[in-house]
């Protein structure tokens, strides 16, 4: 794998574009103390490192919820019958295309998963339930716990260098 080498300019314009990725590239420019050209060679370069990988609207779950209705979060905990490899990366594989998945990780110590999920109302995360978790005979445990508010949901990284400005 070859070395990634950022600095301070990539840093400046990976923040901004996290915080409004439909800035324009001469706005963008501007904010990083950039030259337009050089904004758009540096977000190109970026993008083709796969350090940005996509970019995304947020939509605005309280403005939507007269429309759609406020659906129903939750945060499941996953415990497996048994923790090898070829058990979690099958678990992954069934629970990730699930569009109600929104946020899977595999964590440590306690249980082996921690699911984000969104729902249309208990109807759905009961379903949902049954085909993902309790369908499945290496589940041992699951535990959900509902969203009763959001207090916050920020997306960005903090980019603060900590480390060495090559990534390998």
């Amino acid at each position: 794998m070859e070395s990634i080498t950022i600095d301070e300019a990539d840093l400046r314009l990976l923040d901004l574009l996290q915080t409004d990725a439909s800035l324009s590239n001469q706005v963008l420019a501007e904010r990083a103390h950039l030259s337009p050209p050089t904004s758009l060679r540096r977000v190109k370069r970026l993008r083709q490192l796969g350090l940005i990988e996509r970019q995304v609207a947020l939509l605005s779950r309280d403005k939507l919820a007269p429309l759609l209705g406020h659906g129903l979060t939750a945060l499941v905990e996953v415990t497996l019958e048994r923790q090898g490899t070829e058990q979690q990366d099958a678990f992954e594989a069934r629970v990730v295309p699930a569009p109600e998945v929104q946020q899977c990780y595999r964590v440590s110590p306690g249980p082996d998963f921690m699911l984000v999920v969104h729902c249309s109302d208990m109807p759905a995360y009961l379903e949902l339930a049954r085909r993902l978790f309790t369908s499945d005979a290496n589940v041992r445990n699951i535990k959900a716990f509902f969203s009763l508010k959001q207090a916050k949901f920020d997306p960005r990284l903090p980019l603060h260098r900590t480390a060495p400005s090559a990534i390998a």
